[in-house]
């Protein structure tokens, strides 16, 4: 191997400098996953050259058995990951160790605390690969040769990991990459060959490709009788983990311990999944699936940009990384993969959103993935964990996926007036379970945020009834509830629409009260509707009011409150919505206004009253200045 062009040196991306310090310093704790991540890279570049030998195979050349090989050199102090897959050319090698072409970098980087034990973990979620090599070197060489390209043309990378690194073009007679660590003067260990073995035996015994050492020479060993005689075994390259693809192989013979590994290799994601399933498919379709619920929420679960899905396989052979199709959005979050026997093995994206056995097969991973959900779902704490990482994205569940909007419906998590605090761990079964005879709604209240839901006025009858409300406040936690309006025959309600009818739940002293307060305020409220005019649809007596003297609410089929908000926090138009002005008969300060005789003063008393709801309920006014005004002006007649 010679030079034959000029060394160049290259500036790291910003984002590379500072990874490689949190790298250094946040990892050091667990260095031995270095390894673990080269090798797992070794093994998709093997995977990516078989696929494209399905169409080419003269990529193999005359190479065909795909492998990893380790070698240690205690002279030199280096260790060396070589493999004969896919290689790279020199703008793959800028462009996937001199930069971190991910979407969402700039939001990961902004999460870091300078906490090294929050930031190890955020930095496992990013997953990183190549640059945990520098935990455990001062210097790392990378020569590489595309697949099919000439001898001349490989490339060489070479950088001590502070700022820079060097690219030249060399000659390697063999495609593939090596990757040649220059160990730290205290990181001798990693040359013991006992150390890598087991390194390789814990986190790669998975991997389907050989990964092998070299074994030195043994010399013939002689017995008493020729049959005891062992013949010599010359130096050779033996492979140090089975080489059987996991999922291939039967439950029964995979420990806990190798599922999380495996886990760890397909998902760069360096903690224990929360849980996995590994099912074999037999009939109509024939497939393998392997699917992981993770613990945390990777850095770029809500990066539109971001690539979801499942690794695709068929008939074992590597297809394509987050194949989408075999997942609903909704699902993103899982990790795993798919190895169908009745896909071609050239299938690509464009055919696989047009098969049905591409709709078949996401049927399956679909229900699977439920049945995992729904199992964890029996245990609380650790559904409570799963809900605050993941529970805003199985939110998107009943508009997406009407099917199965039940099953999903069961899954779901929400604060309640049951509760003091903002914890959403209320099931609807929870809440059925809670309803007081009579009861035949399950009443909700969508708001900005946990506290001014807790303290809406529109839960005031709730509370004094001892009615549950289920207390909303995440960003789609409106768009939800235009599409989950039942479960299991009960309608959902907000408590915030107009139409709100609570007369099965009263007494008759209740039923007489309202009768007589509605026919005695009656000649008020139509001084009300006077007032007020246009600004709004129409003026009633509330029965859902105990402390407040107004509220408004929407009409039953007009748009909310909040999903007004929504839509204008993405620029679109809202047409205008007046609301329905409900005024509480037993309240001082609305038995004041009723007594006011100035027509012009009840006008500026009504405008406030609205006014004021109007602010509870959305938290802002279109001329905040007038209001201010005309309160300022109405307490100080009040002074005289």
């Amino acid at each position: 191997m010679s030079e034959t062009a000029q060394k160049q040196t290259h500036g790291f991306q910003a984002e590379v400098k500072q990874l490689l310090q949190l790298m250094i310093h946040s990892l050091y704790s667990n260095k031995e996953i270095f390894l673990r991540e080269l090798v797992s890279n070794a093994s998709d570049a093997a995977d990516k050259l078989r696929f494209l030998a399905l169409s080419d195979a003269s990529l193999y050349g005359d190479d065909g058995e795909l492998r990893v090989r380790l070698s240690l050199d205690k002279e030199a102090k280096t260790i060396t990951i070589s493999d004969n897959g896919i290689g790279m050319t020199e703008q793959e090698v800028i462009d996937n160790l001199g930069t971190i072409a991910k979407s969402g970098t700039k939001e990961f980087f902004s999460q870091l605390s300078g906490d090294q034990n929050k930031d190890a973990n955020l930095i496992g979620q990013f997953g990183v690969g190549f640059y945990s090599a520098f935990i455990v070197a001062d210097k790392v060489t990378v020569r590489t040769l595309k697949a099919g390209a000439a001898a001349e043309q490989a490339v060489e990378w070479e950088s001590t990991g502070e700022g820079e690194y060097s690219l030249a073009t060399v000659k390697k007679e063999q495609r593939g990459t090596d990757i040649i660590l220059h160990l730290r003067d205290d990181e001798h260990e990693f040359l013991e060959e006992y150390k890598v073995k087991s390194i390789i035996t814990k986190y790669s015994d998975h991997i389907s490709i050989p990964v092998e050492m070299w074994q030195d020479e043994q010399p013939e060993q002689k017995g008493e009788t020729e049959e005891d005689t062992i013949a010599a075994v010359p130096g050779h390259w033996q492979a140090i983990n089975k080489a059987t693809a996991l999922w291939t192989r039967d439950k029964s013979d995979i420990s806990d311990e190798e599922y999380q590994e495996f886990y760890k290799h397909i998902s760069h994601d360096w903690t224990e999944p929360m849980s996995w399933s590994h099912n074999k498919v037999e009939g109509t379709n024939n497939y393998t699936s392997l699917l992981y619920i993770p613990k945390k929420a990777p850095f770029d679960l809500w990066n539109r940009d971001a690539q979801h899905g499942l690794k695709l396989y068929v008939q074992r052979v590597f297809i394509m990384d987050d194949a989408e199709e075999f997942m609903p959005s909704y699902l993103r979050f899982f990790k795993g993969l798919l190895d169908s026997s009745d896909l071609p093995l050239n299938v690509s994206r464009e055919i696989l959103q047009d098969t049905k056995v591409t709709q078949s097969l996401r049927k399956g991973c679909t229900n699977r993935a439920l049945k995992m959900l729904e199992k964890l779902a029996k245990d609380g704490d650790s559904y409570q964990a799963f809900w605050n990482e993941f529970g805003q994205v199985l939110k998107e569940g009943p508009a997406e996926d009407f099917a199965n909007k039940d099953k999903i419906a069961g899954l779901l998590r929400f604060a309640s007036t049951h509760n003091d605090d903002a914890s959403q761990n209320v099931s609807l079964s929870d809440y059925l379970g809670r309803m007081k005879e009579g009861q035949d709604e399950i009443f909700f209240l969508v708001a900005d945020n946990y506290a001014a839901a807790k303290h809406s006025p529109h839960l005031e009858v709730f509370r004094k009834k001892g009615i549950e409300v289920l207390l909303l406040s995440d960003r789609i936690d409106e768009w939800l509830m235009q599409h989950l309006t039942e479960f299991e025959q009960k309608k959902l309600r907000s408590v915030a629409k107009g139409g709100l009818d609570l007369s099965k739940l009263d007494d008759d002293a209740d039923k007489e009260a309202h009768k007589a307060s509605e026919e005695a305020f009656a000649s008020t409220i139509e001084r009300f509707k006077a007032a007020l005019g246009e600004q709004v649809k129409d003026v009633k007596v509330s029965h859902r009011l105990t402390d407040s003297p107004a509220c408004v609410v929407t009409d039953e089929h007009d748009m909310s409150t909040q999903m007004m908000k929504l839509m204008e926090s993405v620029g679109q138009t809202i047409p205008e919505v007046k609301p329905i002005f409900e005024v509480n008969p037993d309240h001082l300060l609305v038995k004041h206004v009723a007594d006011e005789q100035d027509e012009s003063r009840f006008k500026e008393w009504a405008e406030v009253l609205l006014e004021q709801a109007l602010l509870a309920e959305r938290g802002s006014l279109k001329n905040p200045a007038t209001f201010v005004g005309r309160l300022n002006q109405l307490l100080l007649s009040l002074t005289k």
